[in-house]
């Protein structure tokens, strides 16, 4: 019997295309290749990349060079592949397959293909595939938490974005399967879904002909995890069905992330969002007064072309009116296939990085001060890790999203994987910090 070669793969960029990753793994692992944790030992490393902006293709560059230079069989895979694919073949003679966004599905067969002695390319220019329930998975997560993509692609085109290019229109997937697959991550031990696509709130739109976001959550009420929180919600969607959803389904918890990027109409317009900066006001008074208890997060694109120091200031006032609980914030980055690229009145590099700092200045006072609501508080916190010398724990709350905002550290006895009361005893600008409650 001929040993099949062994495989590593080194993840990059968003939790979406850590789904990718994790199909591939699953993929590979069923056919019976050896999926190794060690990208020396690997006879192949699958690099799934990022291209979004100008730092997440950096950091796929310095990790195909750096494979390269240890002389690795390198298939890279994701945006990156489907972005470079020519320069990528010619400049890295070590890559043996290129795997598109829409294509990792066939990893299997690009691998047999490889040990013929073919070089692959696989992309197809217009993705269209979406995988589903059926497609095995591999998670890389911990054991607690799992991300489920409910549609792929975006039908917006806003004009600093280049996914619509990297990953097509929006296909969504089917109530039926998004419940099935949630039904495997319960049966898994799952404590908590994270709901994701490019627009969770347009899901269905393609499918059922209207965006179906509120029936999905009111079907997803019925299968048994705990937490259920939802990403990439854009206000025009929080239909008054769905903001009745978070409120009222049990395991949806009431935890929003709002990408809104800015807050200037002016800006909004250059950006082609799809609404108006007035809409974002409106929006969040309304989702507070439907939603008392509800965690906001939110990103802003701060140097985008045109942005004077007026409209600055706008976004500024902004944030320091409706108090999110956690915001993030990016230096434009310009991408030679969109309209912004060619947009006059570019903002100078260290301008933008200085408006960036500054926003974060602004905000940790507002995260403090949101943090320390919780002192002397007894919240429900997913126990996640443990550190060994010290026997702490570090879990996270429902205001807590995976990576993106803060922990709970956790002294006392706990289990991992499981979701207990925990008093908060002091708090930061971003952790909690509290002890087990005995029961």
């Amino acid at each position: 019997m001929v040993k099949k070669p062994a495989i590593a793969i080194s993840h990059l960029g968003c939790e979406k295309n850590r789904i990718d990753s994790e199909h591939i793994l699953g993929l590979l692992a069923t056919e019976g290749y050896s999926v190794s944790s060690s990208e020396h030992l690997a006879d192949y490393v699958v690099v799934n990349t990022c291209s979004f902006i100008q730092q997440a293709r950096e950091e796929s560059v310095r990790t195909l060079v750096e494979l390269a230079e240890n002389n690795k069989k390198i298939i890279v895979a994701g945006c990156m592949a489907q972005h470079f694919q020519n320069q990528l073949l010619e400049e890295l003679p070590e890559v043996v397959a290129i795997v598109g966004t829409g294509n990792y599905q066939d990893i299997v067969k690009t691998v047999q293909r490889v040990e013929l002695g073919e070089r692959v390319i696989d992309i197809s220019q217009k993705p269209t595939f979406i995988a589903d329930e059926t497609i095995p998975r591999y998670r890389t997560t911990n054991e607690g938490v799992a991300y489920l993509r409910i549609a792929e692609g975006c039908d917006y085109r806003c004009t600093f974005c280049i996914i619509p290019h990297l990953r097509g229109n929006q296909r969504s997937r089917t109530i039926e399967s998004i419940v099935a697959e949630a039904r495997q991550l319960a049966d898994q031990g799952v404590q908590e879904i994270i709901l994701v696509s490019q627009i969770t709130t347009n899901y269905g739109l393609d499918l059922y002909g209207k965006a179906q976001l509120a029936e999905l959550l009111q079907a997803l009420g019925k299968v048994n995890i705990p937490w259920i929180r939802v990403h990439y919600a854009y206000p025009t969607g929080l239909t008054t069905e769905v903001l009745q959803a978070v409120k009222e389904v049990p395991n949806v918890i009431p935890y929003l992330d709002l990408p809104l990027q800015h807050s200037h109409p002016n800006i909004l317009k250059a950006m082609n969002r799809p609404w108006k900066g007035t809409v974002n006001d409106e929006i969040i008074e309304v989702i507070k007064t439907s939603i008392p208890n509800v965690v906001l997060r939110t990103t802003f694109i701060v140097g985008f072309p045109g942005e004077t120091d007026e409209y600055f200031e706008h976004l500024v006032k902004f944030i320091k009116r409706h108090q999110f609980d956690h915001v993030g914030v990016f230096v434009f980055s310009p991408e030679e296939e969109t309209p912004s690229y060619r947009m006059l009145n570019q903002v100078p590099l260290e301008i933008a990085q200085e408006r960036r700092d500054y926003l974060m200045e602004i905000q940790q006072p507002i995260s403090s001060k949101k943090n320390k609501q919780y002192i002397d508080t007894i919240i429900e916190v997913l126990i996640e890790q443990e550190n060994p010398k010290t026997h702490q724990y570090i879990g996270r709350s429902i205001k807590f999203s995976p990576d993106v905002d803060g922990v709970v550290f956790v002294k006392g006895e706990a289990q991992l994987n499981s979701i207990i009361p925990v008093k908060i005893t002091k708090a930061d600008a971003y952790d909690l910090y509290g002890k087990v409650v005995d029961t």
